[in-house]
């Protein structure tokens, strides 16, 4: 286990590379492929960043999320967002108990499932958008309020909120001021014709792996902080600016952004850009992240941010294919 508070920076970056090698091979003993998913997944929990996960059914989207808070030893809730869910039911209730010896009544506050490690909201796009709003103030303060009271979650807090793009009837799809809470907005495919294979051999057998505890949330509270730690040159940061600034329509000098974006996207994209950059930097047991980790990342940070307008819906454009002809 990782020392709370290591004298030498450099011994906790190579502790960091060799715990993330650490925490693969035991997801890996559960989930096959999605490699890349995983690695993203990790990164934005060492930024204090949260996911979107977009994937159709089936992909073991619960099960990938589970087997990383098992890994790393924190207290795991799911919470299935349905259209009835009050926001009461995620951040919890107020109850009249009865003290056992003088007889008084006084209201007990009973936490709900947002007081875990690890979140997964389950199809987030499913409630309508006063319950969407619990979760997304406890993601950006990591604090909820309850009959006027405020409440503190317990570090790390991590969410991993998910939506099925094939059914959309009956959603509330989350505004894009809320989507902007997400650091990463990261799709899931199904997986190749061998990985299915050694998929279906796996869950139809009756062998249960037996996973490892690789980390706790004290060592991951070092390594988070580690990240915000680490260096970054200046060109690097003008890039990450330079970047977000060119899908802005006001300030760009591309016309196909001003012919087809309504909206760029903001600040927050440049801050998880370099935060992103950092923390696969860090992961790699280098001390200073490059403009290629910055590039790394444009897709699954900006993919949710920059909003086409209906001359590029008309010409069957998303904000995937404005990304790409940015980068070239």
């Amino acid at each position: 286990m990782v020392e709370k508070s290591p004298n030498n920076e450099i011994e906790t970056v190579e502790k960091l590379a060799y715990s993330i090698k650490g925490i693969k091979t035991e997801i890996s003993k559960v989930i096959i492929g999605q490699e890349q998913i995983i690695h993203d997944l990790l990164v934005s929990l060492l930024a204090r960043g949260h996911c979107l996960l977009v994937g159709v059914p089936g992909l073991a989207k619960t099960l990938l999320i589970r087997t990383l808070a098992e890994v790393l030893d924190l207290k795991f809730s799911r919470i299935q967002f349905t259209p009835d869910l009050m926001p009461s039911d995620i951040t919890g209730t107020e109850i009249i108990d009865e003290d056992p010896v003088s007889k008084k009544r006084y209201f007990k506050f009973i936490t709900g499932p947002v007081f875990a490690n690890i979140i997964l909201a389950d199809e987030i796009n499913r409630t309508p958008p006063k319950t969407q709003s619990a979760l997304l103030e406890a993601m950006q303060e990591h604090k909820i309020t309850a009959a006027g009271i405020t409440y503190s979650l317990e570090e790390p807090f991590f969410v991993l909120a998910t939506q099925n793009p094939i059914e959309q009837e009956g959603t509330y799809p989350l505004p894009e001021a809320q989507l902007d809470r997400f650091m990463f907005n990261l799709w899931l495919d199904y997986p190749t014709f061998n990985e299915e294979v050694d998929i279906i051999k796996s869950t139809t057998s009756d062998y249960t792996p037996e996973l490892n505890k690789v980390l706790s949330a004290p060592d991951l509270i070092v390594f988070q902080n580690l990240v915000r730690k680490v260096p970054v040159a200046e060109n690097v940061i003008e890039y990450a600016v330079k970047f977000v600034n060119s899908t802005r329509p006001s300030v760009s000098e591309n016309q196909f952004i001003k012919d087809w974006v309504n909206w760029g996207a903001g600040p927050r994209a440049a801050q998880y850009l370099i935060l992103a950059a950092k923390t696969k930097a860090v992961i790699e047991g280098r001390f200073t992240p490059s403009i290629d980790d910055v590039k790394s990342f444009l897709l699954p940070i900006l993919r949710h941010r920059i909003i086409p307008n209906f001359s590029a819906e008309a010409d069957g454009i998303n904000s995937v294919d404005i990304i790409k002809k940015l980068i070239g």
